[in-house]
């Protein structure tokens, strides 16, 4: 995700495994990034260069808050969760009007 824009660079469904991230990282690479700031998984260090990498304390807050969003939205598709919306129309409004 572009930090200044809130822009989806690259999207990858599945495990954060080596092959997955790869994946991210070259792309990223391609785009002649300036800075990549990950969290500090071991990964990171052998997948991007050292000169572009960060790992700062508050660095991919915006990212986790954009899942945490994504996560609370599909668990209104769920009946035993807290966040169940029962009738169509809140759950229209809910999904696709509010955030």
């Amino acid at each position: 995700m572009n930090a200044k824009t809130k822009e989806v660079i690259d999207l990858v469904v599945g495990r954060r495994n080596k092959t997955n991230l790869e994946r991210i990282i070259s792309t990223l690479l391609l785009s002649d990034s300036k800075q990549i700031v990950t969290d500090k998984l071991n990964i990171y260090k052998e997948l991007v260069p050292k000169k572009i990498h960060s790992t700062k304390n508050r660095g991919i807050n915006h990212i986790e808050r954009e899942n945490l969003n994504l996560r609370t939205h599909l668990k209104r598709l769920n009946r035993r969760t807290i966040c169940y919306s029962k009738s169509a129309a809140m759950l229209f409004v809910k999904i696709y009007f509010w955030g």
